[in-house]
């Protein structure tokens, strides 16, 4: 089993656990959603609307990175409350492309900090669909300046019918999956890391 994967186990161990933290027992899992829901496929998996960001992207299989990165930050309590949020949700892959080592590094407990200012650098306050976004990108003559919750600042293009995502250092991210929609929020996924100034 590779190190992702017994990331994700853990961290989907730890994410029960911090379901029902008063007690220390793990939550009971949720219901089934109703099949009658939307759903979009994000890593092989259905991702509900009537859940929150935590409780789909635990079951991507393209986003375990992130879900052991969330949890290794403690933001897991954070991304399950009532936001909204918008997530733009970097691929194992984008991890995978940073340079070698840099995520084993952000994952030790005295790199928390760095790993916090990443990972909510991805997140900005409010739903911001793919229409709202394009609203913004007009309104701004061809760029909108997204506030992030780290306290950065993204900058959202269009690239014909793309969406286009610039972090601080001159890197940009593609939207590939855009308007996955959850109960706290809506996440787009995004096909790099994108880093804070």
């Amino acid at each position: 089993m590779n190190k992702h994967v017994l990331a994700a186990c853990a961290a989907l161990t730890l994410l029960s656990a911090c379901a029902n933290p008063s007690d220390g027992r793990p939550a009971a899992s949720s219901a089934p959603a109703g099949a009658s829901e939307a759903t979009k496929m994000v890593g092989g998996a259905a991702m509900y609307p009537s859940r929150d960001i935590v409780d789909n992207a635990v079951n991507s299989k393209d986003h375990t990175t992130l879900v052991a990165a969330v949890q290794a930050a403690g933001l897991v309590q954070t991304l399950k409350g009532p936001g909204p949020f918008t997530v733009f949700a970097p691929t194992n892959a984008a991890f995978a492309a940073l340079p070698a080592g840099t995520v084993d590094t952000l994952l030790k407990p005295e790199n928390k900090p760095t790993l916090t200012k990443v990972l909510t650098y991805h997140v900005v306050p409010g739903r911001l669909d793919g229409a709202a976004l394009a609203r913004q990108i007009q309104a701004g003559g061809g760029k909108a300046m997204l506030r992030t919750a780290s306290g950065g600042t993204l900058t959202a293009t269009m690239n014909g019918a793309n969406v286009m995502v610039a972090d601080e250092k001159g890197g940009a991210a593609t939207v590939t999956i855009s308007d996955v929609y959850q109960s706290n929020g809506v996440i787009h996924v995004v096909n790099k890391v994108l880093l804070p100034g």
